[in-house]
């Protein structure tokens, strides 16, 4: 279950790889990505099949950062998730954020398992300060409905 808790410690962390930024721009990991840089966070976005996004380095796996980032948002298909909280657990990150939709059983079970922290289940642009336009609509309905994590 994730907590507040979790969701605060997550974002603690101020360098963070994005892994499943699109080549196109035009996805949701882009999205995110914009989002974090605009919000303070050091992001560096991750994808295996691109050099440059956006004008932008692009690396091809978490071990090929220019440094140690304290946490991963990953937006991938949750039948990719479990490999990349492994890559992740391998560099030694241990706050993963598995974006809405693309958490699996298995990604959450070796999180767990593993002592990383992990938020699953939730859009992190409704926890991303300031909230703003439909995520801060989204979150507000969440609060009313009493759906926020505690």
């Amino acid at each position: 279950m994730v907590t507040k808790n979790a969701i605060e410690s997550f974002f603690s962390s101020k360098k963070l790889a994005v892994v499943g930024v699109s080549r196109s721009g035009k996805k949701f990991g882009n999205s995110a990505m914009k989002e974090l840089k605009s919000r303070g966070f050091k992001v560096y976005p991750v994808n295996p099949n691109a050099d440059k996004i956006n004008g932008e380095v692009c690396y091809r796996s978490l071990n090929s950062l220019p440094e140690k980032v304290d946490g991963a948002v990953i937006i991938v298909p949750p039948n990719e998730a479990g490999k990349v909280v492994r890559d992740a657990a391998a560099a030694g990150i241990s706050q993963i954020w598995l974006q809405q939709g693309s958490q699996s059983n298995d990604a959450v079970r070796f999180c767990e398992s593993s002592g990383i922290n992990a938020v699953y289940g939730e859009c992190i642009l409704m926890f991303t300060e300031p909230v703003a336009g439909f995520h801060k609509f989204h979150r507000t309905i969440n609060k009313i409905f009493r759906r926020l994590p505690k």
